[in-house]
């Protein structure tokens, strides 16, 4: 068995589970929920929303997501596709600016026969990648090793969407900065 000592998770661990029983999707969710930080939603704008994975192959693991529940890319109207590709774009530009990764993986999963664990509501992964960040422990043990703590990368990438040409940054640092495109 691996394990992997990893204290940050406890809050996600003793989450109050009763928000977690909606029949609904949790992407749409979280789009409708105020507490961003505890529900790792970085940055907003008109159309979709940042929120960190909570289970990264990285540090800095974020999925840019459409409010428009659909699985079907085809079905995003022009407004929310550009709304879309623009919050992508300032995705890459805090993490680099956060974490000064050098280079990206970032795709989206589409249908139940692309692997992803959500195929109802589409979401591009944006995943930082850093030369030798692939090690003995993932091609030997099978365990992926985060050497940041999730509140820290929440607060270092939030800082630079907030440095960003635009940025709407609320009062109130629990809230995702905002963008109107």
């Amino acid at each position: 068995m691996e394990q992997v000592f990893a204290p940050w998770r406890i809050e996600w661990v003793e989450r109050d589970d009763a928000d977690d029983e909606t029949e609904g999707c949790v992407f749409c969710e979280f789009a409708e929920r105020d507490d961003d930080r505890e529900n790792l939603v970085v940055a907003r704008s008109d159309h979709a929303f940042v929120v960190f994975n909570n289970y990264p192959y990285n540090p800095g693991h974020a999925m840019v997501i459409p409010r428009d529940h659909t699985g079907n890319y085809r079905d995003l109207s022009e407004e929310i596709l550009l709304d879309h590709a623009r919050l992508k774009q300032r995705t890459f530009d805090a993490l680099d600016d956060a974490l000064s990764p050098t280079g990206f993986n970032a795709g989206l999963n589409l249908g139940e026969g692309a692997g992803g664990s959500i195929d109802d509501h589409l979401h591009t992964h944006v995943v930082p990648r850093w030369e030798g960040d692939t090690n003995f422990m993932p091609v030997v043990s099978d365990t992926k090793v985060i050497v940041e703590a999730m509140d820290e990368t929440y607060d270092r990438v939030r800082e630079a969407f907030a440095e960003q040409e635009g940025a709407e940054v609320p009062e109130d640092d629990e809230r995702a900065v905002r963008f109107g495109f």
